[in-house]
C-alpha cells in the first residue's frame, strides 16, 4: 500500500527558497528546475518506502520519530503515521548549516 504525502507549510516554504537560491546563484532556472525535481523523486519514493530515510544523529530529532533523506547537500526531515499510512515532510534544509532550530 502506498504512503500518501504531506508537506507542512514550513517544508513547502523551505523547498521554494532553495530552488529560488539555486536559480539566482547559478543563473539558470534549468539547474534549479533539475534540482526541484531530483527533491521531488526523492519524496515521491517515500510513497513506497517509507523507511528508507535513516535516523537523525541527534537525540532529540531520534525520540521525536523524525527520519532524514538526504538529497545532495540538503536534510529531508519527515514522520512516518502507520495508522494512516501518511508520510509528513516537516523540513528541508542544507545539511552545512545548523539545523535542529529549523525543524
Amino acid at each position: 500500500m502506498k504512503y500518501r504525502i504531506i508537506r507542512t507549510d514550513k517544508a513547502s516554504d523551505q523547498l521554494y527558497d532553495i530552488i529560488n537560491y539555486i536559480a539566482e546563484d547559478s543563473c539558470s532556472v534549468d539547474i534549479a528546475l533539475n534540482y526541484l525535481n531530483m527533491i521531488e523523486r526523492a519524496i515521491i519514493g517515500l510513497e513506497d518506502f517509507p523507511y528508507m530515510g535513516s535516523i537523525p544523529r541527534y537525540s532529540i530529532l531520534k525520540k521525536q520519530s523524525y527520519r532524514v533523506l538526504v538529497v545532495e547537500r540538503h536534510l529531508i526531515f519527515y514522520k512516518v503515521n502507520e495508522v494512516e499510512k501518511i508520510v509528513i515532510i516537516y523540513a528541508i534544509v542544507d545539511g552545512r548549516r545548523e539545523y535542529r532550530n529549523l525543524i
